[in-house]
């Protein structure tokens, strides 16, 4: 339901938990899609907020204030750009910071915005320097500079923009400079959905996908769905698949458990690539310290996939740590793939953990 669909995060390790949109949740992501804050799920404290500045906008009869939204991939930030110019009825224009290399790039977008347009920009930290430095101007004064010719007869030809809202998100917040930072109007962090949130998306989703679902199906299928409406929606689509060839196609506690069980999605939403490494760390290294390389090894994984896409949950879940000696499982993970942690810790005897820690 509330999830992004731009391709700038496009999935390539095609996993059922990744957060990455692949081109099947971009299809069907445009038909779940809410079309006003009133039917967007979660994100409470965002949406008021957000709710305050649109209609303080409508009122003044002005256009609203450039928006920033920051947080991890699948929470909405695409939703909430397109109910943004729902709201504020106005058209919209998508692109993303990869796509605008150059100056030129952007002054064409620009230049061609009519007054009220919303122009959301997905990825805006990976906008170029130069790009960048043409933005500052044109969010604060509606105006840029088009540079024409080169070198000491170079001039600038200042050009008037409409007034518009610029959209901006990104999932690295921390990368943006200062001053592109600080000329945003209004900024929201998109925080992780809780169970029953992502019930109430799941119940939502399966009414438009014409799923019928139990509620304790729902909420097996949210306990799975690591806090994200994307992923949510991704284990419905599979579960539905299930319950239609396996069941009598209703989707209840039983059913949605087993077809997770087909897929390798646990009950807290492990994948396998999750519990292989927790099983490298715990059992091949007694839980740690043991330094990434070393781990990415043990799992025949490259050094990246694990610390970019499994190391991130289970750090959020509890499950593993990250020390100056190398990585550590913690209590949770032992009761997790319900092993007994040797007495007094350490690293099962492999020294690994101070050659290759990072």
């Amino acid at each position: 339901m509330n999830w992004d669909s731009t391709p700038t995060d496009t999935a390539a390790d095609g996993r059922l938990v990744g957060a990455a949109a692949d081109g099947e949740d971009q299809a069907v992501e445009a038909a779940l899609r809410p079309k006003s804050l009133a039917e967007f799920v979660g994100q409470e404290r965002v949406r008021e907020q957000l709710d305050l500045v649109l209609k303080a906008a409508r009122q003044r009869g002005a256009t609203a204030d450039h928006v920033l939204l920051s947080g991890a991939p699948g929470l909405g930030k695409t939703t909430l750009s397109m109910i943004i110019a729902s709201e504020m009825e106005a058209p919209i224009r998508i692109t993303s910071g990869p796509a605008i290399q150059h100056a030129g790039d952007l002054a064409a977008i620009l230049s061609s915005l009519q007054e009220g347009e919303v122009l959301f920009l997905d990825e805006i930290h990976r906008m170029s320097r130069p790009a960048e430095e043409m933005l500052y101007m044109a969010m604060e004064d509606f105006r840029v500079d088009v540079i024409v010719g080169k070198g000491p007869g170079a001039t600038a030809i200042p050009l008037e923009l409409p007034p518009f809202t610029l959209v901006g998100a990104t999932t690295r917040a921390g990368l943006l400079p200062p001053p592109l930072r600080d000329r945003f109007g209004f900024t929201a962090h998109m925080e992780f959905y809780g169970p029953a949130e992502l019930e109430r998306v799941i119940s939502r989703s399966a009414e438009l996908l014409d799923v019928t679902i139990e509620a304790d199906g729902a909420g097996e299928i949210a306990g799975r769905s690591r806090g994200t409406p994307r992923i949510a929606n991704r284990l419905l689509r599979r579960v539905r698949d299930y319950a239609q060839v396996k069941a009598d196609g209703i989707v209840t506690r039983e059913i949605a458990a087993a077809a997770l069980k087909v897929y390798e999605v646990d009950g807290r939403g492990l994948d396998r690539l999750d519990r292989a490494v927790l099983e490298a760390l715990l059992k091949l290294f007694g839980g740690g310290p043991v330094g990434l390389s070393t781990l990415a090894v043990a799992v025949g994984e490259e050094r990246e996939t694990v610390e970019e896409v499994a190391e991130p949950f289970l750090v959020r879940e509890g499950l593993l740590a990250r020390t100056p000696r190398g990585r550590v499982a913690t209590p949770a993970a032992w009761a997790h793939l319900g092993l007994t942690p040797p007495q007094g810790g350490g690293t099962g005897g492999t020294g690994q953990g101070d050659l290759f820690s990072t």
